[in-house]
């Protein structure tokens, strides 16, 4: 019995055919309209997030096992705050605010797939990825919440494996995030005035240095002109006294 192993990244019941799939499975000789329509009867609680997918095909008889993995952490999260990207600029631009609670779902979901040993380290990896997407948690930057983390804020909560936000608490979070978003760009803004007076001063310094240069030049003019003055005179005086 020969089998081939096919892997894919879907999105979540509404898989569909391309040209890298059909050069994948069409060799094989299976039916790929059948095939898809099974990839989506059991990727459609995914909806609206990519899933990787394995199928497995008997190339004698075409009979065709699938497989459906877990969601990158990205899609996750990225699903949880319903955003079609994470920020382009991550360090000075936030798109998202999450609760712990949310973090800790994200953290369940993907935990079989975890080489860690404890739930609360799963959920400082879940924060690594939201930090290199531009989102917080709970109003922190990746490095302030898991100092909290290390520090015990968050025990109670990580090991009840809590995973339901109010309403209240993502009106908070979203609050929050407003927060940052206009400190950052106050940060900004100074930082460009800053520039802006910091600019002048180099041109003048510039300016300065190159009139320096030049003086200099001057003078070592000035005074290799005397030495040659000087060096004809005593040509001059030896003359007479010839």
């Amino acid at each position: 019995m020969s089998k081939e192993t096919v892997e894919l990244l879907v999105e979540g019941g509404k898989a569909t055919s391309n040209a890298q799939m059909g050069q994948r499975l069409g060799p094989l000789g299976i039916n790929i309209k059948n095939l898809l329509e099974d990839i989506n009867k059991k990727t459609a609680g995914f909806k609206g997030i990519k899933v990787p997918v394995k199928v497995i095909i008997d190339t004698n008889t075409k009979s065709t096992e699938i497989y459906v993995g877990t969601p990158p952490t990205s899609e996750l999260i990225k699903k949880e705050l319903n955003l079609e990207k994470g920020s382009g600029r991550p360090d000075i631009d936030k798109v998202g605010n999450l609760a712990i609670e949310q973090v800790i779902k994200i953290t369940k979901m993907k935990y079989d797939t975890m080489l860690l040993n404890d739930l609360k380290g799963g959920v400082k990896s879940v924060i690594g990825s939201c930090n290199s997407m531009g989102i917080l948690v709970e109003g922190l930057d990746a490095v302030a919440i898991n100092q909290e983390i290390d520090n015990g804020k968050f025990d109670d909560v990580i090991k009840s494996e809590k995973t339901d936000v109010s309403e209240e608490k993502k009106l908070e979070m979203q609050s929050k995030l407003e927060s940052v978003r206009l400190e950052l760009q106050k940060e900004l803004e100074k930082a460009k005035i800053e520039a802006e007076k910091i600019k002048p001063t180099e041109v003048k310094a510039e300016v300065k240095v190159g009139e320096e240069v030049k003086a200099e030049e001057k003078v070592e003019e000035k005074v290799d002109v005397k030495g040659k003055v000087k060096e004809k005179g005593k040509e001059k005086v030896r003359e007479k006294k010839k």
